[in-house]
């Protein structure tokens, strides 16, 4: 069963489910599921309402059709942005990153199913999230540049240094090459290809198994995940000494002892 408690917006579907997931579908498959101005800042939106729903637990983003995203739309948004002036221009990239800046601050594990196409904005969303699974034979592309733009865009330049290295991230964003499910899983960009049946129910397989697991504890993971790579490892050691403490004040740290102590699977709460 799942059951939905927010407005449906336009060009997604938003659900939330009974195990604590939210599942968030995009859904124009005619259009490979292109985003618009109003798309993104209602995604942009959206994640920053997830932060203060305790009922949602995790999040998977995917696509309808065969596609997960293909990036702006060409006429709704790469034309329009050509009549522009710069603080018009400004404001929308500004969006577009605030959208990165929620998936990646939101204290909740977010995963992608990439069922299809991936490529250019999508493939920036694809990226902020935590995990991303794939469909066998899909392909991703970071093809900023094949349009006259920086492959510096929505936290690429930041973000897929830190799955791929250095060297591979250079040529990704500067030939804005497609890449195979199968190739970005050996590079460890993504984090499980399977068929392409069985993207959708993996993610959510993991979605409910994070749902159920101590959630703050979760959020803390990911918010030193990001803050160490600035860090040095004194730094690193000292954050995470002070988030240990943090969390084992937490009941679902006191929860997984007195489950252990007990014998029984423990029952976290998120809090």
């Amino acid at each position: 069963m799942q059951k939905t408690s927010m407005p449906q917006p336009k060009g997604f579907r938003y659900e939330e489910r009974e195990d604590g997931v939210a599942l968030i579908t995009l859904a124009r498959p005619e259009k490979l599921n292109a985003l618009t101005f109003e798309i993104y800042g209602e995604l942009r939106d959206l994640f920053a309402q997830l932060s203060r729903r305790d009922e949602v637990r995790a999040v998977v983003i995917t696509g309808e059709g065969r596609a997960f995203c293909s990036g702006g739309d060409v006429h709704e948004i790469i034309g329009p942005l050509t009549q522009m002036e710069m603080p018009e221009l400004l404001a929308f990239t500004r969006m577009t990153c605030d959208l990165v800046k929620n998936i990646r601050t939101l204290k909740k594990p977010v995963i992608a199913a990439l069922n299809g196409t991936t490529a250019g904005a999508g493939a920036a969303i694809a990226l902020a999230c935590d995990l991303r699974v794939a469909a066998a034979g899909s392909k991703i592309a970071f093809l900023f540049v094949k349009v006259g733009l920086a492959g510096a865009d929505m936290g690429a330049a930041y973000l897929l240094p830190r799955y791929v290295g250095l060297a591979k991230a250079t040529e990704l964003l500067m030939f804005g090459d497609p890449v195979t499910a199968e190739e970005a899983l050996a590079m460890g960009l993504h984090n499980a290809v399977v068929p392409q049946d069985e993207v959708l129910p993996r993610a959510l397989e993991w979605a409910a198994r994070l749902a159920k697991g101590p959630t703050f504890a979760l959020g803390v993971t990911k918010e030193l995940l990001d803050e160490q790579q600035h860090q040095s490892l004194l730094g690193a050691l000292d954050s995470e000494a002070r988030a240990q403490a943090i969390c084992m004040q937490t009941r679902d740290f006191h929860e997984a002892y007195e489950a252990f102590v007990s014998k029984r699977e423990p029952r976290f709460s998120g809090k």
